[in-house]
């Protein structure tokens, strides 16, 4: 099958999803629903031990299309975006990502969504949404479960990108290569998960998950009731996306 913004390959265990929409992998709703369309197949796949994502182009990705978040289209882009997250809690099967360059609101929500994460030493992370007037859903749900509420709480109210480096002082992300090296660090840090049993994999994956008595289904309901209910009415949530895709400051009136 062919996919516009999108590579996928599958081998020894291994499915890959390359986001290709250049020059900096801006995920737009067509590009969610190739994602989705992927992991939903992927389901029930005995075979498929590892899921990885990576990307071409400039860097891993610098987030969401903010053109395809404004008014009607919120719901869209919302149910399409999470729809990727929701499919890979399902799959139940280990996730990597393997990011460079700028890994940015939804991009960087992907990102750390995964369980694994290797980074080159150029890449930088954050989730800005806040400084247009929004918040993410996603790093609202899994950020405080994987660095803990107050570093979670720093880095989604303030929208400061952090270097690579200190994602990983933090636990966002588990290695830091060189950039020319990523490509080939990344297959080494894959092999170990690719010599293992794929159903123990998954059950193993399932027990870490039930350990911390936290689905993810019910929080995220809330979350995106709030953003979507709440959030999106708000003045200010539609002065800071406008002020964006009109490259000027935003006017805020605290309401």
């Amino acid at each position: 099958m062919g996919y516009s913004h999108i590579e996928v390959r599958f081998e020894n265990g291994l499915g890959t999803i390359t986001l290709n929409r250049p020059p900096v992998n801006i995920l737009n709703i067509a590009m969610m629903e190739e994602i989705n369309g992927v992991l939903a197949s992927w389901k029930g796949k005995k075979d498929l031990k590892l899921v990885l994502f990576d990307a071409k182009g400039k860097c891993f990705s610098a987030g969401v299309d903010v053109g395809e978040h404004m008014g009607d289209m919120a719901p869209k882009m919302i149910d399409a975006f999470h729809g990727i997250f929701r499919l890979m809690d399902k799959l139940g099967i280990p996730t990597v990502a393997s990011v460079y360059g700028s890994c940015l609101g939804g991009g960087c929500e992907l990102a750390i969504f995964c369980d694994l994460v290797i980074s080159s030493e150029d890449a930088k992370y954050g989730q800005p949404e806040v400084q247009v007037g929004v918040f993410p859903p996603i790093a609202a749900q899994i950020m405080p479960r994987i660095i803990g509420r107050k570093a979670a709480m720093d880095l989604i109210l303030s929208g400061r990108i952090i270097s690579a480096e200190e994602a990983m002082g933090m636990g966002l992300i588990n290695k830091v290569v060189t950039k020319d090296n990523l490509n080939a660090a990344t297959q080494d840090f894959c092999k170990p998960y690719l010599k293992l049993s794929a159903e123990v994999l998954r059950k193993t994956k399932k027990a870490i998950t039930a350990g911390l008595m936290d689905d993810f289904e019910p929080s995220l309901k809330v979350i995106e009731d709030i953003y979507l209910e709440e959030l999106m009415p708000t003045a200010d949530a539609q002065e800071g996306l406008n002020a964006f895709l009109e490259k000027r400051k935003p006017v805020w009136k605290n309401e």
